[in-house]
C-alpha cells in the first residue's frame, strides 16, 4: 500500500498525485492539513525518509518566521511542532512500506513505483 500525504492546494503535490496515479496505483490521500499525523507516524516517517525533524520544515511559512525561526529545539519538539502546525510540514511525502520519499521534484517518488 502506498499513501501520501497531500496537499490539494500544492503544485507539486498535485504533480505527485498525477504521477502516481497514472502509474496504476491508487494510494491512500491523507490531506494532512485537515489528518495531521500523530507524533508517533510523524517519528515514523521521518526515520523511513532518512532526515532529522528539521529538514522536514517548510522554512518559507509565515508561521515558521514568525513563531520558530532562530529558535533551537530537539528533534522530538520539532515533531510536536510539526504536529501542532503541519502547514510546516514539507510535502508530498509519499511512503511505501518502509521507505518514503518528500515529491519535490515529483520525479523523486519514482522509485516507490
Amino acid at each position: 500500500m502506498m499513501r501520501i500525504y497531500h496537499n490539494p492546494r500544492c503544485r507539486k503535490s498535485r504533480e505527485t498525485l498525477k504521477l502516481i496515479t497514472d502509474s496504476g496505483v491508487e494510494p491512500e490521500i491523507v490531506e494532512y492539513l485537515i489528518t495531521p499525523p500523530s507524533q508517533e507516524e510523524l517519528t515514523e516517517i521521518i526515520g523511513k525518509l532518512g532526515i532529522s525533524p528539521p529538514e522536514l520544515l517548510r522554512k518559507s511559512e509565515g508561521i515558521f518566521k514568525e513563531k520558530f525561526k532562530g529558535n533551537t529545539f530537539t528533534g522530538a519538539e520539532w515533531i510536536k511542532i510539526m504536529v501542532k502546525h503541519p502547514k510546516l510540514i514539507e510535502r508530498p511525502i509519499v511512503v511505501k512500506g518502509d521507505k518514503a520519499i518528500i515529491g519535490r521534484p515529483p520525479e523523486n517518488i519514482l522509485p516507490l513505483l
